[in-house]
C-alpha cells in the first residue's frame, strides 16, 4: 500500500491590501477504507480570525476561514499523508444483473441515486446522446464495464488534453466539438454521457499521481478531476477519461459532488479596486513519503491545524 504525502499550494496575489471575505476550502482527502490519511496540516497567510470544519452535503471536509485585517496576498497550503490502496479494473466486481447494459438500478438503490442520474446540460439536438450509444453494441451484448471502459479510454485516445486554469468548464458539446479540453471537461463529458445512458454518476475533485515510471500520466502539478459512476456490487467506481484510468491506481479523492461546482478546491470573496488583483497560482506536488517518518503505531493519529505565515 502506497505512503504518499501531498504538498498543494494556492496564492492570491493582490497590487495593494484588500478586505478579505469568507474562504470555503476543500483541500484536505476524504477518509475511506481505499485511502487511509495519516496526517493533515492546512497553513493559511494571513492568518484568519476564525477557521472552522464541517461536513457538506457530500459528506466533504471543509475548512471555512474568515478574516479581520486587510492583506496583498493570500496564501493556503495544505499538507497531507496518506496510505492509499490502488484498486485495479479487473477488481471491480458486477452484480450478475447488471453485468449486461442496459440494466435498472434496484429499488433499495434508485431513491439514493436518482440526483445523480438526472441531466444538468441541455442536449436538444441529442448530439450527446447520439455520441453516448456509439459504445453501445447493436448486437444487445454489451457489457456494463467493458461500455465504460470503452467511453473513458475512447476520451483520452481521441480528444486532446489542453489545460485551463481560468474558472468554469465547457459544456459537453462543446467538448465534443473542440475535441479538447481540461480534466474537468473531460469528466463533464463523461458524466453527461453515462447519464444519458441512465447510469448514476457524479463529479470527483482531488489529485494524480504517476504509480511508476513506466505510466504516461497527465494532469499532475495540479488538481485533477474524473467521474465516480455507481455499479451494484462495487458501489462507486473511477473512471478517469483524461488519462483511460478504471479503478482508483493514481487517484486520491479530496471532493466528491453532483456538479464541478460543488467541489471547488478554494473559493472565497475580497473587496477592493478591480484592478488590484494580480493573479493566482496553483501548485500541487504529490509523492511517495518516508515510511520511516510513519511508524505503524502512529498510523491511527491524525494531525490537522491552521496557524498563519510559514514559521510562525
Amino acid at each position: 500500500m502506497p505512503l504518499l504525502t501531498i504538498h498543494h499550494v494556492t496564492s492570491y496575489r493582490y497590487q495593494q491590501p484588500v478586505s478579505l471575505g469568507e474562504h470555503r476550502i476543500m483541500m484536505r482527502p476524504r477518509e475511506a477504507f481505499d485511502q487511509r490519511l495519516l496526517s493533515a496540516r492546512l497553513d493559511i497567510d494571513p492568518e484568519p480570525s476564525e477557521l472552522r470544519w464541517l461536513h457538506d452535503v457530500f459528506g466533504n471536509s471543509v475548512a471555512i476561514a474568515s478574516f479581520q485585517r486587510r492583506a496583498s496576498h493570500l496564501i493556503v497550503t495544505s499538507e497531507a499523508t496518506l496510505e492509499h490502496a490502488p484498486l485495479a479494473q479487473r477488481q471491480v466486481d458486477v452484480e450478475p444483473y447488471a453485468g449486461l447494459f442496459p440494466f435498472t438500478y434496484s429499488s433499495e438503490d434508485m431513491p439514493d441515486l436518482l440526483r445523480s442520474i438526472e441531466r444538468q446540460y441541455h442536449d436538444p439536438e441529442r448530439i450527446v446522446d447520439n455520441w453516448a450509444r456509439a459504445f453501445v453494441s447493436n448486437h444487445g451484448d454489451t457489457g456494463t464495464v467493458d461500455l465504460l471502459t470503452r467511453m473513458a479510454t475512447g476520451i483520452q485516445r481521441d480528444f486532446t488534453y489542453v489545460p485551463r486554469h481560468e474558472k468554469g468548464t465547457q459544456s459537453p458539446i462543446e467538448t465534443l466539438r473542440k475535441r479538447q479540453g481540461t480534466c474537468r471537461d473531460f469528466a463533464v463529458l463523461m458524466i453527461e454521457a453515462v447519464r444519458a445512458l441512465g447510469f448514476a454518476a457524479r463529479f470527483v475533485s482531488g489529485y494524480v499521481y504517476n504509480p511508476s515510471r513506466s505510466e504516461d500520466v497527465v494532469g499532475g502539478g495540479n488538481t485533477h478531476a474524473w467521474v465516480r459512476i455507481f455499479l451494484p456490487g462495487s458501489g462507486w467506481v473511477e473512471f478517469d477519461p483524461t488519462n483511460g484510468i478504471i479503478g482508483n491506481r493514481g487517484l486520491i479523492r479530496v471532493a466528491i459532488a453532483r456538479d464541478p461546482y460543488q467541489a471547488l478546491p478554494m473559493s472565497g470573496t475580497w473587496f477592493g479596486l478591480p484592478a488590484s488583483f494580480l493573479g493566482m497560482d496553483v501548485t500541487v506536488d504529490v509523492r511517495r513519503a518516508d515510511p520511516l517518518k510513519f511508524p505503524p503505531s502512529d498510523h491511527g493519529a491524525i494531525n490537522s491545524r491552521a496557524i498563519g505565515a510559514a514559521g510562525k
